[in-house]
């Protein structure tokens, strides 16, 4: 029951903050397509979509994190807790100040139009560096969700990203009205919202686990005085995974801008942002498992993913065919009629949906050392096949051959190959569980006798 009420209110919660935020998406796409033009929201989409190419510049350090806070058993006064996000915080700084110095570098050597493609607008150089930088500097406030996931708290962490589409929307409505030529620069709003937001989780997660952050924020510096943890043996799968996954499946965007153009390009971002709001309700609630599996483990519990997955991919299929069957109407009225999706599009997309639903329970269940290691290899394989059937299908079946060729690797290197770990891990787990209670039994039993 627990699960369920946390799963649920996780969902509930990202429905009615999509809702909202989805509304106020459309509404700005509208606004940047009718005051700017097709060629500004292809780019304001391609550089708004860089963060999901980056997930790995956390280092992998999320799963760190959210381990640790949810096996803490008092997250105010646990120093093994502090200590491992200490060591977090320090990596994450590196981490940010070479973000920062490598977008400083390819805007130097005018590099971004060789990366991103066509979709990319004369002065979209100097944008993309300045995206880019923004992104770096807010890395380390990104601690904030991870904590907050790991309290339990994902329906605060969910809540808090209430305020980024109306923010986004006030930001570049504000240029509408005073006349500002920002159709190069639409994306940086973007990213000054996102780092508004994980401000705000950050502080949230400070005053829930008082005085953790405070003390850690007087260590950071002093690298021998406080010394951190290992974290390498959690952080490297998870690293792996977070460099594979984006280049399998998030360079989609670029790919089409190269080999489908502008238009394939447009109506791209448009399913996603439409499907997006699937796409994201669907990983709130997956998310929620995490700190359930974790806690479980921590208490030598068996915690099986089984009736989650059915249930995740009965939901997941469900909510995109409700998508798919507005898609039409919705792209014809954010995009005024410039734009269409054509029915394999949304086809495509739902099949990605509904793989994306199954495979977050039995994902979440993974997030142990053994389990995250074991997706290292099929991740890797996962990228020659996406990026494989990508570039034989766009140019044939345009921005669809994407989604097929990502979501047939999505199947064969991550749905199935996840289940049988887990079918086979869950089954040893309850038997070394069955050992121990029978002999605890036995022993009461030959005290009984005596």
């Amino acid at each position: 029951m627990s699960m369920w009420r946390n799963v649920g209110s996780a969902a509930v919660v990202k429905v009615g903050v999509m809702g909202l935020t989805g509304l106020v998406g459309l509404i700005t796409s509208r606004m940047i397509i009718q005051n700017f033009g097709i060629e500004a929201y292809a780019q304001y989409g391609l550089l708004a979509s860089l963060p999901t190419l980056l997930p790995f510049a956390d280092l992998g350090l999320a799963a760190v994190v959210i381990n640790a806070v949810a096996e803490s058993e008092d997250p105010r006064r646990d120093p093994k807790m502090r200590r491992a996000l200490l060591s977090t915080v320090r990596l994450l700084l590196i981490a940010a100040a070479v973000i920062v110095a490598v977008a400083f570098l390819l805007t130097l050597l005018d590099a971004w139009p060789v990366i991103l493609g066509e979709g990319l607008m004369p002065e979209g150089n100097l944008v993309a560096g300045a995206c880019l930088a923004l992104f770096g500097i807010s890395l380390p406030l990104t601690l904030g969700p991870r904590i907050l996931i790991g309290l339990g708290r994902n329906t605060t962490q969910i809540a808090t990203q209430v305020i980024t589409a109306p923010l986004i929307f006030v930001l570049i409505g504000a240029c509408v009205i005073f006349g500002v030529q920002a159709d190069q620069y639409l994306a940086v709003a973007a990213y000054l919202a996102s780092t508004v937001v994980a401000m705000i989780a950050l502080a949230i997660a400070a005053r829930l686990i008082s005085p953790q952050l405070g003390t850690l924020a007087r260590e950071v510096l002093h690298v021998r005085k406080a010394p951190g943890v290992s974290v390498i043996n959690m952080a490297w799968p998870m690293l792996v995974q977070l460099l594979a996954l984006p280049i399998a499946m998030q360079t989609g965007r670029i790919m089409v801008s190269h080999l489908g153009g502008v238009s394939e390009l447009a109506e791209y971002n448009l399913g996603y942002q439409i499907f997006g709001i699937a796409l994201q309700t669907i990983s709130a609630a997956g998310v929620a498992l995490w700190p359930i599996f974790a806690r479980a483990r921590a208490a030598g519990r068996v915690e099986s993913p089984w009736v989650p997955t059915f249930w995740f991919l009965g939901g997941g299929l469900a909510i995109a065919g409700s998508m798919a069957a507005i898609a039409p109407w919705l792209a014809s009225t954010i995009s005024d009629g410039a734009l269409e999706l054509t029915w394999p599009l949304i086809i495509t997309f739902v099949v990605f949906v509904t793989l994306q639903s199954a495979k977050y329970p039995v994902g979440m269940y993974m997030t142990d050392l053994a389990g995250l290691r074991f997706q290292v290899l099929p991740t890797i394989i996962m990228v020659p096949i996406a990026l494989g059937g990508s570039w034989l299908l766009i140019p044939v079946l345009g921005a669809a051959g994407n989604l097929i060729a990502v979501s047939f690797a999505v199947a064969v290197c991550q749905v199935i190959p996840n289940l049988i770990y887990v079918r086979l891990d869950v089954r040893r787990r309850r038997l070394g569980a069955q050992v121990p209670a029978e002999a605890e039994a036995e022993a009461e039993a030959d005290a009984a006798v005596r």
